[in-house]
């Protein structure tokens, strides 16, 4: 699963998630449901946006996650 490493990328550049909002002009229920990962999708103009106010690359905004419940139900199948 993927999924969005931008306060993590806030933290390392010493900004807070209200500089961002300000910066992107979006509601803040979008906003907000981006960055915490509640979405199930991002418009790759918005993607653009996040590259270029945090000065980093697509691969930059997102970290890969295990998913737990693939994998156990891949083991409740698998008995």
């Amino acid at each position: 699963m993927l999924k969005l490493n931008v306060l993590e990328l806030l933290k390392k550049k010493g900004k807070s998630k209200y500089w961002l909002f300000i910066q992107l002009d979006m509601t803040y229920t979008n906003f907000n449901s981006i960055v915490t990962n509640k979405t199930q999708s991002i418009k790759y103009s918005n993607i653009e946006k996040f590259c270029e106010i945090l000065e980093c690359e697509p691969n930059d905004l997102f970290i890969k996650i295990e998913d737990n419940s693939d994998s156990e139900l891949t083991s409740c199948i698998s008995k």
